[in-house]
């Protein structure tokens, strides 16, 4: 896995290079009439769902935080409250996600975002040598060590996402 630069310069991006971190950019087609983007990226680059991360935002008594779970799942809110010491947690608001993140609903990356929240990775990403999320924009993927990610963000590590069924 090499450092990308050029092309596809976002925050997310930069924040990896400035880290010197070891990261690899896969580009695909966005498809503008998808709703389900981590499954259109999982699709799109061959994937497993379990790879690809979603990046969510709730709000909690102290305010917004990130949780990123694996696109094969959804977010247990029960789990993220518990891990940040809160009593509970709610999906934040689109458009306040939009203005505090600096990133679009369907490309919001967990790292570069314009302001840093507390940030809760699923435990299940430490179970990949590299895991994939996205780079800020819609058709954009970042791949790189779980660490990288966890390191960056300040995040903490927990079992926050729960399977589909």
């Amino acid at each position: 896995m090499g450092k990308s630069k050029g092309k596809g310069g976002t925050p997310a991006t930069l924040a990896l290079t400035n880290a010197k971190a070891e990261f690899t950019l896969h580009p695909y087609e966005h498809d503008a009439s998808a709703q389900a983007y981590g499954e259109e990226a999982a699709d799109a680059l061959g994937v497993p769902y379990e790879r690809i991360f979603k990046t969510l935002v709730a709000e909690v008594e102290s305010g917004l935080a990130v949780a990123v779970v694996p696109v094969a799942g959804k977010l247990d809110l029960k789990a993220l409250a518990g891990a940040l010491n809160s009593k509970r947690a709610a999906m934040a608001e689109a458009a306040k996600v939009e203005r505090v993140t600096g990133y679009v609903v369907g490309g919001i990356s967990p790292l570069g975002q314009r302001k840093q929240l507390p940030t809760v990775v699923d435990s299940s990403a430490l179970d990949f040598e590299t895991i994939y999320f996205s780079a800020g924009r819609r058709g954009l993927q970042i791949e790189t060590a779980p660490d990288n990610l966890i390191t960056l963000t300040r995040a903490v590590t927990a079992p926050i996402g729960k399977t589909s069924s």
